[in-house]
């Protein structure tokens, strides 16, 4: 009885009939049997698993002694150790020995306990023998619902969990769904989806949904419905659908103008992507052919109508061709870069989100190395670092297919970073875009930063281009070698600026204020020189050599996507660029707290912007940082500026323009300490009884005089 579970259990609802023989056994361990009929069902549901439960899930300490008493010698073995590891002994050490090592650390589940076991469950490696094998055996749990035995105490903790929230407690191998009333409805941009209970946490048999992604889902929405203005239809793809809410809204907004496949490799989430097509009246197209992958139906009959695929997102971006991918895998999406650049169209979008900011922001530099073979440190311009990460890695992929990028978006924001590409095809493309991956020259010490210079000749001193002095005035090596990083422009004016005018269309009020900052960030102006319109060419944009209508115009695109652009259009796309790229917008920031001067009060960021603007510096506010100033001012300058424009402490906040300090300090200059300020000022006082002194104080600190 101790042993196994019995297979004949007493029910309720079921009359079954049971031999003298057995009635006899039962009657001798009624003593037993009487705490376990007040037991939850999980005891009734485990006697019809097919196999009996393990040895090492007990409900009391003394079931385990009773297995050990099934022997009549004096000593007794320990029934889940081997021999080897732990000898017969007499009952009181083993008492210890099972209380200390296997009960204390076991898993608790509806009133059972899943011991620690040490018996030869799990497989060995084959070439291991003799001493090696014992050491290899390790410690592991059984688990109470299904067949897997796991190492760690806090690994079986979270599958257990991950049962409970799939309502996985009543059968060991049969999955059981979750009953419908325990889904819930989220509404999102006039989408309904039903999630599950467990919706915000990403378990890897669970379909997610994370609230906190509603800006990034905007974004993305944006950049499709801009590229849905280009041409139509065009096949996007959101190869992790999850609950299928991505999906949902391009097909639910932008009608005609899509073909929208979702795709996941679980059959769960398969299944309630379904469930949430029928929900907001979609058809599902379930199976289709690839000879139908090149067919072009009628607006009406595709417009609601959307494909549901289960499979790899690997395999199918191998499989067929798409205008838009979307990747957003739980952590790095680098194993999944080389297959979306296989088949993604010409003149095509890919876009993705990494949520694994452990790595990519530098808290653990090793996992950034092992997936993007980057080297980073933590620096002030971290979230920026991170975006630069991420593009060196998809223009390496890219260029492994013969493809170049250019660079639409890039968002690094709390939870996530976003990176929107355009795809050139072409070896002349890839190589631009190959050509621009540099390694990082960063100063530890005053956290100045350049990109190390073109070419492959070795430089006899790398510091020197650094615009900082700390290699010779500090001890030892003050700069570390990042990257290799993306140099090139992180955003492009033109598509932010119809992405704005479709979040403006479509309303959505979370994106707007966010890419009105990337357009000012684009351009390296303030917020409030923006300007819904470009100031050269208001009729039309011209991005990657192809002509693009904007809303201020009614004649129609000049080239046609699939086509090869002609000599012509391919020069003025090469004088477009070198005329533009004086233009571009300075790479990283600076944050004004970490340079601030101590013992001084800085203005106001908006007004230090205006005086950087005012010193002939291109200046602009960041959406990395919300105290960081982008601008092309080195920082030794910003510094000067910051200083120049800050007020000793004791004044307070109340100046807003310049301390004129006697003598008239210019820009550069050192400012005096406050402590000699406040000794001047104890010293004139003393020779209040002159005018003049008292003419010079007031002139020179004229806040403090008002103030007395």
């Amino acid at each position: 009885d101790g042993v196994v579970v019995s297979e004949k259990v007493k029910s309720n609802n079921l009359d079954v009939k049971i031999p003298e023989s057995e009635l006899e056994a039962e009657e001798k361990g009624a003593e037993e049997e009487r705490p376990r009929e007040s037991d939850s069902n999980i005891l009734d549901v485990s006697s019809d698993y097919p196999r009996d439960k393990h040895i090492s899930i007990q409900r009391h300490l003394a079931d385990l002694e009773k297995l050990a008493d099934l022997r009549e010698d004096e000593k007794k073995p320990c029934p889940l150790c081997p021999e080897e590891k732990f000898k017969a002994c007499y009952s009181h050490k083993l008492h210890r020995h099972l209380q200390n090592l296997h009960w204390k650390v076991s898993v608790e589940f509806e009133g059972y306990r899943m011991c620690i076991c040490h018996l030869s469950c799990r497989p060995v490696k084959p070439n291991l023998v003799g001493d090696q094998t014992l050491a290899k055996m390790g410690a592991h749990y059984h688990c109470i619902i299904c067949s897997a035995t796991i190492v760690r105490r806090t690994d079986m903790i979270g599958h257990i969990n991950r049962h409970v929230n799939k309502g996985e407690t009543e059968s060991r191998f049969i999955t059981v769904r979750a009953p419908k009333s325990s889904y819930e409805v989220v509404k999102e941009s006039a989408t309904d989806v039903q999630v599950l209970p467990n919706h915000s946490t990403p378990q890897k048999t669970d379909s997610y949904f994370n609230p906190k992604m509603k800006l990034n889902r905007q974004l993305i929405f944006c950049a499709l419905a801009v590229l849905a203005g280009e041409r139509t239809p065009i096949e996007c793809l959101d190869a992790f659908g999850a609950t299928g809410i991505m999906g949902l809204q391009w097909a639910k907004h932008l009608r005609s103008s899509v073909k929208v496949t979702i795709n996941d490799c679980n059959e769960n989430s398969v299944t309630m992507i379904k469930e949430n097509c029928h929900l907001n009246k979609m058809k599902v197209k379930l199976n289709i052919k690839e000879e139908d992958d090149e067919t072009v139906g009628d607006g009406e009959e595709n417009s609601d109508t959307i494909e549901v695929t289960k499979m790899d997102a690997n395999v199918i971006m191998h499989l067929r061709s798409f205008d838009f991918i979307h990747l957003d895998p739980f952590g790095t999406s680098v194993n999944y870069l080389d297959s979306a650049f296989r088949n993604v169209r010409n003149l095509g979008i890919v876009s993705l989100t990494s949520t694994d900011i452990s790595s990519l922001y530098a808290k653990a530099q090793h996992v950034a190395l092992r997936h993007y073979g980057c080297n980073i440190v933590r620096t002030e311009y971290y979230k920026e670092l991170a975006a630069r990460t991420v593009i060196a890695a998809v223009t390496r992929a890219a260029a492994r297919c013969n493809k170049g990028i250019e660079v639409l978006l890039a968002v690094a924001l709390e939870h996530f970073v976003l990176v929107v590409v355009r795809v050139l095809r072409g070896p002349t493309p890839a190589d631009d875009s190959a050509k621009k991956v540099r390694y990082l020259i960063h100063c530890q010490w005053c956290e100045e930063r350049v990109f190390q210079k073109e070419g492959n000749m070795v430089e006899e001193n790398p510091y020197q281009q650094l615009p900082c002095d700390c290699h010779g005035s500090m001890p030892g090596k003050t700069a570390v070698l990042l990257g290799p990083l993306w140099s090139g422009a992180l955003f492009n004016t033109g598509f932010l600026r119809r992405m704005l005018l479709e979040a403006v269309q479509y309303g959505l009020d979370e994106a707007q204020p966010l890419l009105k900052t990337l357009v000012c960030e684009a351009e390296c102006t303030t917020l409030k020189h923006f300007s819904t319109h470009s100031p050269g060419d208001e009729n039309k944009q011209e991005e990657c050599g192809v002509y693009i209508k904007t809303p201020n115009t009614s004649a129609e695109s000049y080239l046609v996507h699939g086509k090869r652009k002609s000599e012509e259009v391919l020069r003025g796309s090469a004088k477009r660029q070198r005329a533009e790229h004086s233009a571009e917008h300075p790479p990283f920031y600076y944050n004004v707290h970490r340079h601030s001067i101590k013992g001084m009060n800085m203005p106001k960021l908006n007004k230090f912007l205006s005086y950087l603007s005012e010193a002939g510096y291109r200046v602009s506010r960041t959406h990395f940082d919300p105290m960081g100033v982008r601008t092309n001012a080195p920082l030794a300058q910003f510094k000067t500026v910051l200083m120049k424009y800050s007020a000793p402490t004791y004044v307070g906040a109340q100046a807003e323009g310049p301390v004129h300090l006697p003598g008239e300090i210019q820009v550069g200059e050192e400012v005096p300490a406050a402590a000699d300020i406040k000794v001047e000022e104890a010293e004139l006082a003393e020779d209040g009884k002159s005018g003049v002194a008292t003419t010079v104080f007031a002139q020179s600190y004229p806040t403090r005089c008002a103030a007395d």
